[in-house]
């Protein structure tokens, strides 16, 4: 029988947290009861939940461990900021139509492959475009050579890397080091005001919310299923005729485009964008979001992310110094101990009430009896409640003595050959005599 998408109570609670976050907490901010600062903050939260995602989609339900999704991240953000960082304008510190690190860098035209993204439409394409033929290339040569585990790992990891110590370069042109800063304005409104920020947190909520909704669709779909057979055993899809290939690579550039969105409207609600957000660290902090929430649930990594950088923005005020040994440790009792995350917790805690009932219901069916009289109102051997145990007889001489074969009844003595009843010995006279032969000697003669 195929499963559901949504049951009513999902339903029902996915209806609730949409309404909280498109419409509730706008519209608080809007009365002042949320401040800016709050509502803009609550939005990168949101924009690293969509990377948590990203992460769940390929290490929770195909079995890929990528360590690069911060660059997929990353790219969305450069592409949506190369058009904010054009309508500056002349507003900039050098009052030039070019972006201020240009004329730094002695530049007196646009780059032309700038020129396009004076575009918005064109911006928000590549935003989807570039990750994903990134992605494509790249999992093409990986998927085709059958690289998977902790290899597939490791050259995530590498490609993230040097992709951020190409955009450390100057001459690429991306703002080198400091990246893009000092957005001014947005469809001509200034993108800093509450307005601007307001709908810019509303459009990421709803964003969360289609892409958690088209991922339950997928994983919860044919080949949702054929995806997690992929994860937990490769071989048997391939015997089955499935191309396993091609459902990792499908999965890997959908990921990518989910990071890139959500990296996309990152850009516009921090205000700033640098290659330091595309370092292999970034990659593993998603990672641990992923891990903490639970993976392979979707709504895990949502709360991971959520959480996680909540605690962050406090121990970064509180205990700057101690933030990544704490992380650490985070990620290491969750490792041992809650292995299923936060989401799983309920059912962990329901599984070891089980286990302790069953510890201490066998601990009263082996309690010895303390009363002298047998009866302390405790179970019996059968298990009935209130009934008395009687200690077995101790054993008489007679019994511990005696074979523990029963004893045959006395013989008759009219019957000898009644059970239990010896014949007496024969005498001499009585005994057999051996039959004689004629060639034998009479006895009697002398």
């Amino acid at each position: 029988m195929k499963e559901k998408t949504f049951s009513r109570t999902h339903l029902l609670i996915l209806g609730l947290l949409s309404i909280l976050l498109i419409v509730v907490l706008p519209v608080a901010n809007a009365h002042g009861y949320i401040s800016n600062f709050q509502l803009n903050t609550w939005g990168k939260y949101l924009c690293y939940a969509m990377l948590a995602i990203s992460v769940d989609l390929l290490w929770g339900y195909t079995g890929l461990l990528s360590l690069g999704q911060a660059m997929f991240f990353t790219l969305g953000g450069y592409m949506f900021g190369m058009h904010l960082m054009l309508m500056i304008g002349r507003l900039g510190s050098y009052q030039s139509d070019l972006p201020d690190f240009m004329v730094f860098s002695g530049l007196t035209t646009l780059p032309s492959f700038w020129q396009p993204f004076y575009s918005f439409s064109f911006s928000m394409l590549m935003v989807v475009l570039l990750p994903a033929l990134v992605a494509l290339a790249f999992g093409f040569l990986a998927f085709r050579a059958r690289i998977k585990g902790v290899y597939f790992s490791i050259l995530t990891q590498a490609l993230t890397y040097s992709a951020a110590l190409l955009f450390f370069r100057n001459e690429l042109m991306m703002g080198g080091d400091n990246g893009f800063t000092g957005f001014r304005r947005l469809f001509g409104a200034e993108i800093r005001s509450p307005e601007v920020q307001r709908w810019l947190f509303v459009a990421t909520g709803i964003a969360l919310v289609a892409t958690y909704v088209f991922c339950r669709w997928l994983t919860r779909s044919k080949f949702g299923l054929i995806q997690q057979a992929v994860r937990d055993i490769e071989a048997r899809v391939l015997f089955s005729g499935y191309s396993a290939a091609a459902f990792k690579l499908f999965v890997f550039v959908l990921s990518a485009v989910i990071a890139s969105i959500g990296g996309a409207l990152y850009v516009a609600q921090v205000g700033s964008i640098n290659p330091n957000a595309m370092t292999p660290d970034k990659s593993l902090e998603a990672v641990v979001w992923c891990a903490v929430g639970g993976r392979g649930t979707l709504v895990g990594p949502i709360i991971g992310a959520v959480s996680v950088n909540a605690a962050k923005s406090w121990a970064t005020q509180a205990y700057p110094d101690l933030w990544l040994i704490m992380l650490g440790a985070i990620f290491v009792l969750v490792v041992l101990f809650m292995p299923r995350g936060l989401v799983g917790l309920p059912a962990q805690f329901a599984w070891a009430g089980r286990r302790i009932n069953a510890f201490i219901q066998e601990r009263r069916g082996r309690r010895p009896n303390s009363d002298d009289d047998g009866n302390d109102g405790g179970d019996d051997d059968s298990g009935g409640p209130g009934t008395s145990r009687q200690p077995p007889d101790p054993p008489t001489e007679a019994s511990a003595m005696s074979d523990p074969v029963p004893a045959d009844p006395p013989g008759d003595p009219a019957n000898p050959h009644a059970r239990g009843q010896t014949e007496p010995p024969l005498t001499p006279a009585a005994q057999p005599q051996p039959r004689r032969t004629s060639a034998d000697p009479d006895p009697s003669t002398p």
